[in-house]
């Protein structure tokens, strides 16, 4: 639920953090932010529901060549869009085992939105890749990624 900052120095130090919290005068008792809760869509306990998209490899693969690399361009640059629409809350890659791609975290109300979302992207136009959807009850936080990123 929380995330994590981590500062190297000649120690790691580790401080658990909640956006949506902030330190009372006591740093035991944290106050609930309710406007940055609204912001970010919180319920009554900084959570909220997204959708988790899950990229695996698709039937039809694009060789190497101009082609893949115009299709990914396309790929990254939907992944900008829907973050700047405030729909996308955290995206990357995985190590390609057992064809895990990528994934999306989306911050939408259902999976078919999310279904109508990722149907834009060229790599799920062209087949190369395919999307599994779960929904997902996570940190209302995890929508502040993209400013922070």
């Amino acid at each position: 639920m929380f995330s994590r900052l981590c500062f190297a120095s000649s120690l790691l130090i580790c401080v658990a953090f909640n956006p949506i919290e902030v330190l009372a005068a006591d740093p035991a008792r944290p106050v609930f932010d309710e406007a940055l809760a609204k912001r970010f869509g919180a319920d009554e306990h900084g959570m909220r529901q997204y959708v988790f998209v899950l990229l695996k490899t698709g039937p039809t693969p694009k060789p190497k060549g101009p082609e893949r690399d115009e299709m990914f361009r396309g790929h990254f640059a939907n992944i900008q869009r829907l973050a700047a629409e405030g729909k996308l809350a955290v995206a990357g890659p995985f190590d390609g085992v057992d064809g895990w791609r990528g994934m999306f975290i989306l911050a939408v109300k259902d999976i078919e939105e999310a279904k109508q979302l990722t149907a834009t992207d060229p790599v799920i136009i062209s087949g190369e890749m395919i999307a599994e959807y779960h929904v997902h009850y996570a940190s209302a936080a995890l929508m502040q990624v993209n400013e922070t990123h």
